[in-house]
């Protein structure tokens, strides 16, 4: 489907389809485990945050599928990896790291986390920040942040659940319940999402690594429980610990596309498991002060088993082998909130974390490598007046290389890559003005910074890249005008336009040594675009909208390196409908141009994709629910060479008292 079509399908259903109103919003926020949340003035939105009710709406199971539905985020797929990911204004998960609760939980060694594992069931709401965020992060947050906030009960018993079955032999079982008794509250969760393959569209035409309709190597198995201990002991206060441990493993379907280039992989995951264990605690000091604490321990285990061919029965090639990671995580962090006046709001954080990682393939010696990241921030509001505030902020951030093991698979010796130090500064200025409650105007302007992985300074990439334990921090420039407004009680409009600076980029530098490239601070780069986002309320039962974001990358070092997995423009619309009490229905439709898949031109062409989904009210607690994702089974990829479900069929059943 082309963008005249879509044009056509806007301006026919925008007038006539809508989305209901989310029911019993208010108790919705109250679930929400606000010890959690990380504020950051002014993206607080929807066009910044994905809810429960928006998430279960559109029947989005992962964290990945969950974000594609906000204007300015990218959905796509590391495909020789089999990954999940998206980009955040075109800035990738190294650049926009992962927070559960404002935990940091990306994978130490490469900055990445597989957003396919996780999965949406036990999540209260999704948070996003984009450029301009806060310094209570910490570091690391060069193009936003991403914070998947936890639920919290609000009575003395509260459940839903749901049972449903998916084409590919798919399933899914979760369960939530919690329960708030006086002071105390405890919440849990467990949730299995299996699949064996998926199906390709019709139109999709086999080849000699599939030869069916049924993607090879394609199963998952995703095993999540969490649970969560809270005390309240008065208006003010509150402490909570909580646990999270996700079990998966899965296969990477084989490249199948024309790029000579590249090859197959025959890789599966027998196993990518992580734990986590946190406590937030929030304690008046006075009336005027507040300390909040977090506390972190997180592990992440996994094993890529590399095949000969797929069969996926024999290790016998130099390309074969069995690789184990073996990742902790240690760390905490302090917010100190005061009133210093009657127009300052200080907000002062100090943050620690070391990383511990370890790997080796089969027969080889374990080798580790041990970062330390600091850093201490301080952010003001500064109430100009009722219509306008200020919110400066700076944070200095400290990097060190603790150990760092170098393997020599000629002598089988491990000796000492030189260590790293690195410093970075970030700082941030936002001004806002609201003229009214329904109206709001701001400019922003902040830089942040990344440091270099573990990956970026230590890997030889197979044989192919020097490591380069010099690497410093990448930096960015973000520059923002956003304005947002309720015009009528029926219309609701929001829009952005962006800036954002990247120097130092950490990029690949080739023939340093003959066919050998080594990764260097030498890129920059531009990123600027649009955002718009429109809701239209028909009657109390119906709603429309749509969003459309424009991004533009230009990289300005080399010009013939491309961006990649990132189109210049998407739509989303989006239409609900709420018939006779019982029935409600959602259709939407995404529209996405060309993408490079490579940095040397490779191309994944422009598709659309609609879905749609109903639920009917069955007797109270009990509810069904089924739909039809990519309804015009659209033959569709995010990476060339990896094709995307075709149409997919799911019925759910669904017990719920919230």
């Amino acid at each position: 489907m082309d963008f005249s079509t879509l044009r056509y399908l806007l301006l026919g259903l925008l007038p006539t389809l809508a989305t209901a109103q989310a029911p019993a919003d208010s108790m919705h926020q109250q679930r929400i485990f606000k010890l959690g949340e990380v504020t950051v003035y002014g993206k607080n939105d929807s066009t910044n945050a994905a809810s429960r009710l928006r998430i279960e709406a559109y029947n989005r199971m992962d964290v990945g599928q969950a974000l594609n539905l906000l204007p300015g985020v990218t959905l796509s797929a590391v495909g020789p990896r089999n990954e999940s990911t998206v980009y955040v204004r075109g800035f990738d998960l190294r650049q926009v790291p992962v927070f559960i609760d404002g935990v940091p939980v990306y994978v130490p060694y490469d900055g990445y986390v597989d957003l396919g594992r996780f999965t949406t069931f036990d999540l209260a709401e999704i948070n996003v920040s984009k450029g301009f965020t806060s310094v209570v992060y910490g570091p690391n947050t060069l193009g936003g942040a991403i914070n998947l906030v936890s639920r919290k009960p609000t009575k003395s018993f509260d459940f839903d659940g749901r049972a449903g079955i998916m084409n590919g032999e798919g399933h899914r079982l979760n369960l939530n319940a919690g329960s708030k008794i006086g002071k105390f509250y405890i919440q849990a969760s467990a949730s299995r999402l299996k699949q064996n393959t998926y199906p390709l569209s019709k139109q999709f035409e086999t080849k000699p690594l599939q030869e069916t309709l049924n993607r090879d190597n394609a199963y998952r198995d995703d095993t999540k429980y969490s649970a969560k201990v809270g005390f309240t002991p008065n208006a003010t206060d509150e402490y909570a610990i909580s646990y999270v441990n996700q079990q998966g493993s899965k296969g990477t379907p084989p490249y199948i596309g024309t790029d000579t280039r590249q090859t197959a992989r025959f890789w599966q995951w027998p196993y990518w498991n992580k734990e986590s264990i946190y406590f937030i605690s929030k304690t008046a000091l006075s009336q005027t002060s507040y300390l909040k604490a977090r506390l972190y321990y997180d592990t992440f285990t996994n094993l890529l088993s590399a095949f000969d061919n797929n069969t996926y029965s024999s290790q016998t090639r130099g390309s074969s082998f069995n690789s184990y990671y073996n990742d902790d995580t240690y760390g905490g962090s302090l917010e100190l909130g005061k009133q210093l006046a009657k127009n300052h709001q200080l907000k002062a954080s100090a943050h620690f974390k070391q990383d511990h990682h370890r790997e080796n393939n089969a027969s080889e010696p374990v080798r580790h490598v041990i970062d330390q990241t600091l850093s201490i921030g301080v952010e003001d509001f500064y109430t100009v007046n009722s219509k306008w505030l200020f919110v400066p902020g700076l944070s200095l951030n400290n990097h060190r290389s603790l150990q760092a093991d170098n393997y020599s698979s000629t002598t089988k010796e491990i000796t000492p890559f030189p260590a790293n130090h690195s410093q970075a500064l970030n700082a941030q200025a936002g001004l806002f003005f609201t003229p009214t409650n329904l109206e709001q105007w701001s400019l922003t302007a902040a830089k942040q910074t990344r440091f270099a992985t573990i990956k970026d300074r230590y890997s030889y990439r197979m044989g192919s890249a020097i490591p380069n334990p010099d690497l410093k921090a990448e930096s960015a420039l973000h520059l923002e005008a956003a304005y947002r407004n309720q015009i009528t009680s029926r219309v609701k409009a929001q829009g952005s336009l962006f800036y954002s600076r990247i120097q130092d980029v950490i990029q690949q530098v080739n023939n340093v040594q003959p066919n050998v490239y080594q990764l260097q601070n030498a890129g920059k780069a531009v990123f600027y675009g649009a955002e718009a986002n429109l809701d239209v309320t028909i009657t109390k039962d119906l709603q429309a909208g749509v969003q459309y974001t424009y991004l533009h990358r230009q990289n300005l070092s080399n010009p013939n390196l491309k961006f990649i997995d990132v189109p210049d423009h998407k739509v989303f619309i989006y239409a609900q409908a709420q018939i006779l009490k019982r029935i409600s229905w959602v259709i939407s439709y995404e529209q996405n141009s060309a993408r490079y898949s490579t940095s040397y031109g490779v191309r994944a062409g422009a598709f659309g994709v609609a879905n749609t989904k109903a639920m009917v009210n069955v007797v109270k607690y009990v509810k069904i629910e089924g739909g039809v994702n990519n309804l015009f089974d659209a033959n569709y990829t995010l990476a060339e060479g990896f094709p995307q479900p075709g149409r997919n069929f799911f019925v759910n059943l669904v017990l719920t008292n919230v």
